[in-house]
């Protein structure tokens, strides 16, 4: 049934803006101008992963720390469905720094991380507990991996880089005392992946929201709409595209549509970066097959983190309409109308498989739950398609500490760790700093009389650990 909502009337100004969001995009193929891959524990300097990608060993080049353990499988012979990455990993009981030359500064860089719990004779992965941080921004905190997970975890963020370098540190916490890795990314992002601009959706409010490019985003969901799940090897930017049938709510009256023919990449529209075909060529849809126009929506539900805003991608590419102008639907987000009478054909040139997106940014306080919707409108046609969704994206803003897990910023789980290991250093090197003052003074005693002498001011009392700035400088 069609979502109740206050309706708000989408202006001329955001059909304009949404028209050019991808103004940047381009035709040509992308080569990012930095791309590290790095096969964390590996002794070999070059390892070939199922998508044929190469990725080096982390030498001194990128891991600047010394205390640090290699990993390797002890199964033997490894599981065949398993990557060549996941048979090594690097482990860590100190902070463990990578630093990455940064030639593309300015630019947004996308950062995987990649955890694969492996057997090996060095410790349970399953306890390691840990933090990470990149560049001013808190990426994990206390992180643990989850033994019910389907295996591998990759983590994916999206965070600015401005300076020459970006460094990752993992962090072990004060629980485990120990964390690992087991393959990194970091590859500057195409200009036109993140628009600095996006649709604000709220019960009251529908509007245009600016800045967005100052902030870090973590991909929480990435689906391919009434598609086939799309490997790294189908992607432009190696990313995975999972189904969405474990998604979808309401499937009453839609059907599946795939195209066979080309995707009309645009000048000015979404390029295979922001969506590759194999996205584009399938969909969900709605469409009526006599006069009267279903009162039906597709909805998707996804579970995500409180207290955070949330930036959803929606893709869309008119692969079933007949002819252009014939497509006009709603799109909702959290049960709030987010655009009014969508027209694909007004916003790519009347070019029909050509394809689209639009950014809307909610909040999500409260639910834990973020609903999408779209649905038939009032300027929906009978005997037409009536709505269509090629695929979805949930990005994570990080909040105002710098932070993607936890009210807490970077410097603090920084400044924790050295509190803690401080707590045991100070004492240690105050009793040896008093052994040898006592020797020093029978000694003296000894030679020349009392002398006499202050006790050693060891102040240990507790830092401020309070977050003065969210991008803290942390160096080790």
């Amino acid at each position: 049934m069609a979502t109740k909502t206050k309706t708000i009337s989408s202006s001329s100004t955001f059909s304009l803006y949404i028209s050019l969001l991808s103004l940047l995009s381009t035709a040509s193929a992308f080569s990012p101008v930095d791309h590290y891959l790095i096969n964390c524990g590996s002794r070999a300097a070059e390892t070939s992963d199922p998508d044929h990608r190469i990725f080096a060993g982390d030498d001194s080049r990128f891991l600047t720390s010394t205390r640090t353990v290699q990993l390797e499988t002890t199964e033997s012979p490894p599981p065949l469905s398993s990557s060549p990455l996941y048979h090594t990993a690097r482990a860590f009981e100190h902070p463990a720094h990578y630093a990455f030359p940064v030639r593309d500064r300015g630019t947004h860089h996308l950062v995987r991380l990649h955890f694969y719990p492996l057997q090996n004779d060095y410790n349970n992965l399953f306890a390691a507990e840990f933090h990470v941080v990149a560049n001013g921004f808190l990426l994990l905190r206390n992180y643990r991996i989850p033994e019910t997970y389907n295996f591998p975890v990759v983590k994916e963020f999206v965070i600015p880089a401005a300076s020459d370098q970006l460094q990752i540190t993992f962090i072990p916490s004060e629980k485990s005392n120990f964390g690992f890795v087991n393959a990194i990314e970091v590859i500057s992002a195409p200009n036109d992946l993140i628009a600095d601009v996006a649709q604000f959706i709220d019960l009251d409010k529908n509007e245009r929201i600016l800045g967005l490019l100052r902030n870090g985003f973590e991909t929480v969901h990435r689906l391919n709409v009434g598609g086939f799940k799309v490997t790294p090897f189908n992607d432009s930017l190696w990313r995975t595209w999972l189904t969405d049938d474990d998604y979808l709510v309401s499937n009453d009256g839609s059907q599946k549509t795939h195209f066979g023919g080309r995707i009309s990449y645009q000048m000015g529209g979404a390029s295979r970066e922001v969506g590759p075909d194999n996205v584009y060529s399938t969909a969900r849809l709605i469409k009526s097959s006599d006069n009267s126009i279903p009162n039906v929506n597709m909805t998707w539900s996804f579970q995500v983190d409180k207290g955070y805003r949330y930036m959803v991608r929606m893709h869309f590419c008119d692969i079933a309409s007949v002819a252009s102008n014939m497509l006009y639907f709603n799109v909702y987000l959290n049960g709030n109308l987010a655009y009014e009478n969508l027209d694909l054909s007004d916003v790519t040139n009347s070019l029909l498989a050509s394809p689209f997106y639009a950014d809307f940014v909610v909040d999500e306080e409260s639910s834990g739950s973020l609903v999408v919707s779209v649905g038939p409108s009032n300027m929906s046609l009978p005997r037409a398609v009536d709505a269509i969704v090629n695929g979805i994206e949930v990005w994570k803003l990080n909040n105002s500490m710098g932070s993607f897990d936890g009210n807490v910023c970077a410097g603090y789980v920084w400044r924790n760790w050295r509190r803690g290991h401080t707590g045991v250093l100070v004492p240690l090197v105050a009793v040896i700093f008093l052994l040898v003052s006592l020797s020093v003074f029978f000694q003296r005693r000894r030679s020349s009389g009392a002398v006499a002498w202050s006790r050693l001011p060891v102040d240990v009392s507790e830092a401020n650990l309070k977050c003065g700035n969210q991008m803290s400088s942390m160096k080790g």
